[in-house]
């Protein structure tokens, strides 16, 4: 996509939706720190199930230590991967108690550092937390950024350096909530609703699913 291509797409996509969120239900830091751990090969409508349970009674790390993996686990138990995850937000609680006074660090190394937090988690702390520019490819923006020939890319960090280079920065507070989004909603795995996106014109897929 030329630079006026990519500028108009996200236009568009801002003009739908001025002020992009994650879907992932929180009130803190720390509450969307493990929501998204929690998310890893899960929906968001699941997680947010599970959280609604456990926030109202552990929403801080000193609190989920108190009830503990097993604890923590009976709250948890409807997401896929449960045991491990329940196993690495204890021992991320038990970090954030110990070296950030209970507080989330706002620095991709110590993000990074946290037991089930890679690069994606960290990037969607930083970017929706902390209002930094940062975009964590999932599966959605890696399937988008790919078919519209936004940002062709083999793998995750491939289209995440493709993305970072190519976003306008006016954008790029955004970017990633709308990929994402559009991924989810519009430019979905099996069928892509074509008829009805608003970048058809600019998107370089070629197998562009027809009006009914």
């Amino acid at each position: 996509m030329s630079e006026t291509q990519v500028r108009e797409l996200f236009a568009r996509l801002a003009e739908l939706d001025p002020a992009p969120t994650t879907e992932l239900e929180y009130a803190t830091p720390f509450e969307l720190l493990v929501a998204v751990v929690l998310s890893a090969q899960a929906t968001d409508v699941g997680v947010n199930k599970a959280t609604r349970r456990l926030y109202p009674v552990a929403n801080t790390p000193q609190a989920i230590l108190a009830l503990g993996e097993d604890g923590l686990k009976r709250y948890i138990s409807t997401i896929g991967l449960f045991n491990a995850k329940a196993r690495n937000v204890i021992a991320l609680c038990r970090i954030l108690v110990d070296d950030y006074d209970g507080e989330v660090p706002r620095s991709r190394e110590a993000l990074e550092a946290l037991p089930g937090v890679g690069r994606k988690t960290a990037n969607v702390v930083l970017n929706t937390v902390f209002g930094e520019g940062t975009i964590a490819v999932d599966t959605h923006i890696f399937r988008v950024a790919n078919r519209t020939g936004l940002a062709p890319g083999t793998d995750v960090r491939a289209v995440e350096d493709g993305l970072m280079r190519v976003v306008p920065e006016e954008f790029l507070l955004g970017a990633h909530h709308w990929l994402i989004l559009h991924g989810r909603y519009v430019c979905k795995a099996r069928k892509p609703d074509c008829p009805h996106c608003v970048i058809r014109d600019l998107c370089r897929y070629p197998d562009k699913t027809p009006a009914d």
